[in-house]
């Protein structure tokens, strides 16, 4: 079967901007609210309710979901698509995607973790899908995620013993809401204590493409994106908080290509390699 390039936005249509790069560059997470109507949602928990087939490791995101399915639809939805496309690049493939049914009364709190294997890659990242087909309350136990903590090199589960770190964000959030994760964040589901079935359907995405410069630029230069990326985070320590921030501004130069970027200095001084001898 050809390869058809899908979530590719229209031209001038719904690319993540600079400023929401930024941010997620220097959260770790981005979320956008109640983007998925209301019809869609209420055929979602019927769909994830009865599960959805999975898809083989690395199919292209073209080939990996009938056409017309719910799945295809949501990835379709424009904001979504384009913040797919921003994030990760045109036609990524697909990593695994997951349907996490939490019921009423039920459940553990999963420990804090980060996916898969160690991943130290400096200058890619994967993307995870979080989709909340309906309201989640404080009671019903949404995903809990560390901002800043992506860049932090830890393996799966080795903050499993830390429990309730300063500024961590419990997700509360109305129906249709999508979170894209950078897939190195410290995150782990919370216990249903309410009565209602909790419903979410997550799906990680590799690329394909050097992701650089894949959003709209057009406000590069805007003064809120040194903002975004130079915010410090309450459970940072002082010396590795600025570590994290260096590390910010490593893969702000890979994602723009510009060599030149810094916050403070710090990565100008470690580059710093003179070429003249001495006289």
């Amino acid at each position: 079967m050809e390869e058809t390039a899908k979530n590719t936005p229209d031209a001038g249509g719904h690319l993540l901007s600079s400023a929401q790069m930024a941010r997620f560059v220097a959260r770790g997470a981005l979320r956008l609210d109640a983007v998925v109507p209301p019809e869609m949602n209420a055929e979602a928990l019927r769909v994830l309710a009865d599960g959805v087939p999975d898809v083989p490791y690395g199919t292209p995101l073209s080939r990996a979901y009938d056409q017309g399915s719910f799945v295809d639809r949501l990835l379709e939805l424009p904001q979504v698509a384009g913040a797919v496309h921003s994030l990760i690049g045109p036609e990524p493939t697909i990593d695994h995607h997951a349907v996490h049914i939490r019921r009423p009364r039920g459940g553990e709190a999963q420990p804090l973790h980060a996916d898969a294997i160690i991943d130290v890659r400096p200058d890619a990242f994967d993307v995870q899908l979080m989709y909340y087909p309906q309201e989640v309350t404080l009671e019903m136990g949404g995903t809990l995620s560390v901002p800043g903590s992506h860049l932090r090199r830890t393996n799966e589960s080795d903050t499993g013993r830390y429990q309730n770190l300063r500024g961590q964000d419990r997700l509360v959030c109305p129906a249709g809401t999508v979170v894209f994760l950078h897939h190195g964040i410290w995150h782990g589901g919370r216990r249903n204590d309410s009565d209602v079935v909790r419903y979410m359907f997550k799906v990680r995405f590799n690329p394909r493409v050097r992701q650089r410069l894949l959003w709209d630029t057009s406000d590069l230069d805007d003064p809120q994106v040194r903002r975004e990326l130079d915010a410090c985070f309450p459970w940072y320590e002082q010396a590795t908080g600025r570590l994290e921030r260096y590390n910010r501004v490593m893969l702000w130069r890979e994602l723009t290509g510009d060599d030149t970027f810094d916050l403070d200095h710090w990565v100008t001084r470690v580059a710093n390699r003179p070429q003249e001898p001495a006289a």
